[in-house]
């Protein structure tokens, strides 16, 4: 009897050392996600409209690539809680590894989840400039605001993640059968954006370049930058666009178009307000939103993105002037 005793305790101590996965700590959320699939390889989850504490903090969405032998995933989600569950859903479909996540920028929305990743040895890619975003009191800050606002999902166990590779410039690469394109942004939404381009399925995950079906945050964004990136992205060939925010676009272009027009419109009437030296309350009064009033988001957002057009077009001025 005792050495039965003895093998079992033994074959105990054996079980125990095999799992040598992560035990999961994180608050347990309660959000509806499900991943979707968009074409052969590309799948998403999609986050509820609305600012960035609604939903438990799932406002933005998350996309995955899943190849012949690994996934990539693109964007890590808003929180821990969000990001474990994201790779639950992961493992509903496949078992191989996360080799990557390449992401979009550094904002808070995105990338409180790349520890979830990081910690079972996914590598992170970003672009150049997610640097100033770390390096910045306003990360610190943020993530202190966050740990209020989205306890317990954000809390003291979170942490920033440092990246393990930096896109200095536009690349193309093949994993596992499915060759993907990085195009750099540069200083748009943020201090430095990115897309995914997956070529062998013809679908582009925008990031916040495109917020689909509702106003965008423009924050510090350099809209001018970003107008024109919009304007080239709308003569691509696009079966399918996956943005930021926002359902998948079936016609992609009129995505494109929808957030061109926006910020185009923007960008005039803040350039007319500028040079007849008119106000911002004066002249954001005045305006007849109703092309844009009725989309989600719009009470939120609309008037504190069009005051920071306004004195951006201040900014770009004095530039020229200076030139």
């Amino acid at each position: 009897m005792k050495f039965f005793v003895v093998m079992l305790f033994a074959l105990l101590l054996v079980a125990c050392e095999r799992d040598s996965s992560p035990v999961n700590t994180y608050a347990k959320t309660s959000v509806d996600m499900k991943l979707v699939q968009v074409s052969e390889h590309t799948w998403y989850v999609k986050g509820a409209s609305g600012v960035a504490t609604d939903n438990e903090g799932f406002i933005s969405n998350a996309g995955v690539v899943i190849t012949d032998n690994s996934v990539i995933v693109f964007d890590a989600l808003g929180t821990p809680s969000l990001a474990q569950k994201l790779l639950e859903e992961i493992r509903k479909i496949t078992d191989k590894p996360v080799t990557k996540v390449i992401v979009s920028h550094y904002h808070a929305d995105h990338i409180y989840g790349l520890q979830v990743f990081k910690d079972i040895g996914a590598k992170i890619h970003v672009p150049a400039g997610a640097d100033e975003y770390l390096s910045s009191e306003t990360s610190r800050e943020r993530l202190e605001e966050r740990r209020f606002s989205l306890d317990p999902w954000v809390n003291e166990s979170t942490r920033l993640v440092k990246p393990d590779y930096y896109y200095e410039k536009g690349e193309s690469f093949t994993e596992g059968g499915v060759t993907m394109t990085v195009s750099l942004v540069g200083a748009a939404h943020s201090d430095g954006d990115l897309t995914l381009y997956v070529d062998t399925d013809q679908v582009l995950f925008s990031g916040d370049i495109i917020f689909e079906g509702r106003i965008a945050f423009l924050g510090d964004a350099d809209t001018r930058h970003w107008l024109q990136t919009l304007e080239r992205m709308e003569t691509s060939e696009l079966k399918a666009l996956i943005p930021g925010h926002g359902s998948a676009a079936a016609d992609p272009n009129q995505a494109i178009g929808q957030m061109r027009r926006y910020l185009a419109f923007l960008r005039k009437i803040m350039t007319d307000a500028f040079e007849n030296l008119q106000s911002f309350d004066e002249v954001y009064d005045e305006v007849d939103w109703s092309e844009f009033s009725h989309l989600p988001a719009f009470n939120e957002a609309n008037r504190r993105n069009a005051f920071q057009v306004f004195l951006s077009i201040e900014r770009e001025q004095i530039e020229l002037e200076q030139q």
